[in-house]
């Protein structure tokens, strides 16, 4: 299996806060984003992905987040694997140390 990129949480809240547009993506439940996401993310759960291919552009980077890292690095293998370019950000929100809102 191919090597998914990572991105330490410092990394990202850095890049967002230079004002880099990233496309992000949590990859978790809906009672966990409603503690708050990382601003700007979209929400599209873990077991909505399959069914969600058409929401991802083939020529685009995504980050995918979750609480810990490991269920948003299944997700980045198995986007990676359909041919699109991914990036986890390690260690999850539970290493987030920027600011959160609420889901929209």
């Amino acid at each position: 299996m191919n090597e998914i990129r990572t991105i330490s949480t410092d990394e990202l809240n850095t890049k967002l806060e230079n004002g880099e547009e990233l496309l992000l993506v949590d990859v978790r439940e809906d009672e966990e984003v409603a503690e708050g996401m990382i601003p700007g993310a979209r929400h599209i759960k873990m077991g909505d992905i399959p069914e969600s291919l058409d929401a991802f552009d083939k020529d685009k980077e995504y980050i995918f987040i979750c609480r810990s890292g490991n269920r948003s690095g299944n997700v980045a293998h198995y986007l990676q694997e359909q041919g699109y370019k991914v990036v986890n950000m390690e260690g999850g929100m539970m290493n987030w140390a920027g600011e959160t809102a609420p889901k929209k």
